[in-house]
């Protein structure tokens, strides 16, 4: 949600001290009636729409920031009741006390008593909300928004009875203070579709001409079009013909995308048991083609559709086609089977859309040759020539069949596949199809001292021209749109000379690339990557060595972090991708400095060289090491104060290993992070290791905190927090943890619900 992904981030103001952050709640107000006559009451509609995976609370829930709602100040109204809708309880182990929260919406209403005496004219009613937003993993600080309706005073105007729904209760509104702002989310998109449907559907077309399929077309055709009736009923009975194919590849596809799921897909391309699976159905396919051996549906199912599509009718003219769909499914399912496996690493509804497209080119032929049937007598006569084109689908499918083994190959690392070998391997597989074009390889539809026509001629040439075109990409030359489906060379250049061929990458050592970045006042590009992913292949191949590219990329500090492997560092890869930028796609570019702060990104894969270099130049724009707004890269600004009021001393934690917890009360996920805290301050204080628990509360102070403390031990020091560290730590989120090393140095940051593992290997590297 991707290669293809075209997000941006969507700003609104926080704080007017803050930086700013999307909205992961939408507010609206409406009003019942929109005009009223003065001393009247109006009902006023307060609805949130919440970003799926996120909840608000209650006004009334315990344990957390509840949401408040206040009517701003207007001269026209001269009471106002307050009604929350039926929240969700639930006990939280965490809190240990019942939560009420809303999902999805929740609805507020405001039952407004408007003056006897208030002018007539239109009046704007506001209603200003406080709330507080969770996921399982983060909780953002509080906010606030305002929602405005206008509302009409109209003496003549009919008054309407207001009615409140049942179940819903009466609430007081409030007004803290709010401060806070949540992180960037990247939105989908859906770059390419238009160009995979058209693949589908030439896909659909090209599977007409295979030997399982092109000699079927006389014979169906003259099922239906030699049945009794007008020619307008056989025109329809072909149609539904055609349905019956439709049908069949779209249920295909149709569970795919019901199985997978629309999340669950985007990273299945890289799985290797999957990749492998399709590389044994592949190597089935290709060898049946070649002839040893035939793959066909068992003859009693084909028996039972037969005989249903005998009965005549709709149903039983449907049931044709899915026979027939059926009886070629040896010729067509390696078709078919590319699809899917190009469709499910995109997500979505791919899988059941390209199908559709699939299904559509190949019965398209039918329907137009059922409109105009004098052009069957046209179609050339199936014979030897159905037969080569068997044997050269045999060695295509054999080609394609090592490309998802070169996928398992290199997300295990095996490095057995690698960029010669798979070479080699269709350098033989192509030129052996030129040759047996040629008459030089004897297999099946090519007799001996059989005549050859131009056609077979120019084909076969045509074959043994690719596979010596790819000869250079063993050496390391560039291939071109090739790239993406070969494995990259042994040294990392991925078949780009060139430019990218200077360039050093470092490979999955995030840390390390933030530490080199800091001793050389640079920035990082960080390359969320994976070893299957094609779109990842053509970038580096690609994009990077265009000299525009490649100049602009020297000045940044290289950095891959591989996500699809079956190692720690792909699991600690995927995490920090999904914590930091709320995505898990592939190819995703990130600029960030020495501290890990996020300046820009750029998801999926692109063919646009202006607009990428538009993004390193942005990025190195928007860079400023020195400036007043750029957080600190040490415990410099670390102003936090002690429950007894004392501040903190930064100096007493020169040459240790500290360990900052931005907390609240209120936060759910940061309470499941306490005992990891407790257990590092228990296990590692002795080595040189604090670890300091700063509380973000704005409301309560230390009384709050100290009560709390009384419930949730925290068995290392705890503080209050300030306005000014938010700045200053980009506190965006709760919780936040901030490791520091020896030198007071940024090692890294964590947003969001940490697990212990990753917190502590980090913790101990520093040691």
């Amino acid at each position: 949600m991707a290669g293809r992904r075209c997000k941006t981030l969507l700003l609104l103001a926080a704080f007017p001290a803050l930086a700013q952050g999307p909205n992961n709640v939408q507010w609206s107000l409406s009003l019942e009636p929109a005009a009223a006559p003065p001393g009247s009451l109006v009902l006023a509609r307060l609805e949130a729409r919440i970003d799926p995976g996120w909840h608000v609370y209650s006004t009334t829930s315990a344990g957390a920031i509840p949401t408040t709602v206040k009517m701003a100040a207007n001269a026209a109204v001269e009471k106002v009741r307050i009604f929350q809708a039926p929240p969700k309880k639930a006990y939280d182990p965490n809190l240990q006390l019942d939560t009420e929260t809303y999902e999805g919406s929740a609805v507020f209403l405001l039952e407004l008593h408007l003056k006897p005496d208030a002018a007539a004219g239109a009046s704007e009613i506001s209603a200003e909300v406080r709330y507080q937003t969770c996921n399982d993993k983060v909780c953002i600080p509080p906010r606030r928004r305002t929602a405005s309706a206008t509302l009409t005073i109209d003496p003549a105007a009919r008054a309407a009875a207001s009615a409140i729904p049942a179940g819903y209760a009466e609430v007081s509104g409030a007004d803290p203070q709010v401060r806070g702002r949540p992180p960037g989310r990247p939105l989908p998109d859906t770059q390419g579709l238009g160009a995979f449907l058209l693949v589908a559907f030439g896909f659909g077309l090209a599977a007409i001409f295979t030997p399982c399929v092109f000699p079927m077309i006389p014979i169906t055709m003259s099922f239906f079009l030699n049945r009794q009736g007008t020619r307008r009923e056989s025109v329809f009975q072909a149609v539904l013909f055609c349905l019956g194919i439709v049908v069949l590849f779209s249920g295909l596809g149709l569970m795919t995308t019901a199985i997978l799921g629309p999340f669950g897909v985007v990273q299945l391309g890289s799985n290797p048991w999957v990749n492998g699976f399709i590389a044994m159905v592949f190597l089935a396919f290709g060898l049946s083609l070649l002839g040893a051996f035939e793959i066909t549906i068992p003859s009693s199912v084909l028996t039972r559709l037969d005989r249903g599509s005998q009965k005549g009718g709709i149903a039983g003219t449907l049931l044709m086609g899915l026979t027939f769909a059926l009886s070629s499914f040896a010729c067509v399912g390696p078709f078919m089977g590319t699809l899917l496996a190009a469709s499910v690493g995109s997500g979505g509804i791919r899988p059941l859309l390209g199908m559709i497209a699939f299904a559509s080119g190949l019965a398209l032929p039918f329907f137009l040759l059922a409109l105009f049937p004098s052009y069957l007598k046209r179609l050339p006569k199936s014979g030897a020539w159905m037969a080569r084109v068997k044997v050269v689908m045999g060695f295509i499918v054999l080609a394609a069949m090592l490309k998802f083994l070169a996928s398992v190959d290199q997300v295990l690392q095996w490095n057995v596949i690698t960029r010669e070998r798979f070479l080699a391997a269709w350098i033989v597989l192509f030129a052996m199809a030129g040759l047996y074009l040629l008459g030089f390889l004897r297999l099946e539809g090519i007799a001996k001292d059989e005549p050859m026509g131009l056609g077979r001629l120019l084909t076969g040439m045509v074959f043994l021209i690719f596979a010596i075109s790819l000869a250079p990409g063993m050496s390391g030359g560039k291939l071109g749109e090739l790239d993406a489906y070969i494995p990259v060379a042994s040294g990392g250049g991925g078949g780009g000379g060139g430019g990218e061929n200077a360039l050093v990458w470092m490979k999955d050592q995030y840390r390390e690339a933030l530490d080199r970045a800091r001793r050389e006042g640079k920035l990082v590009l960080v390359t969320f990557t994976g070893y299957a992913c094609t779109n990842c292949h053509w970038m580096k191949a690609n994009m990077f060595t265009r000299p525009e590219i490649a100049g602009a990329l020297q000045n940044f500090v290289l950095v891959e972090l591989y996500t699809d492997g079956t190692d720690a560092a792909s699991l600690a890869n995927q995490e920090l991708e999904q914590s930091k930028f709320q995505t898990i796609a592939i190819p995703f570019y990130a600029i960030v400095d020495a501290d890990g702060n996020a300046i820009a990104t750029y998801p999926g894969a692109t063919r646009d060289a202006a607009a990428y270099l538009a993004f390193l130049q942005k990025g190195r724009a928007d860079f400023s090491p020195r400036g007043a707004s750029a957080p600190p890269s040490d415990l410099a600004g670390l102003q936090a104060t002690a429950l007894d009021g004392a501040p903190v001393d930064i100096a007493a934690l020169e040459g240790k290993v500290v360990v900052v917890d931005f907390w609240a009360t209120y936060c759910v996920p940061c309470l499941k992070e306490i005992p990891t805290f407790n257990r590092l301050h228990e296990q590692l204080a002795d080595r040189g290791v604090v670890v300091l628990g700063v509380s973000m509360d704005e409301d309560g102070g230390a009384p709050l905190v100290k009560s709390f403390l009384k419930q949730h031990p925290m068995k290392y020091r705890v503080a209050l927090g300030s306005e000014k560290m938010t700045d200053l730590f980009h506190v965006n989120q709760l919780p936040t943890t901030v490791v520091f090393d020896r030198h007071g140095k940024t090692l890294q940051r964590f947003e969001g619900y940490t697990p212990a593992d990753a917190l502590e290997r980090v913790v101990k590297t520093a040691l």
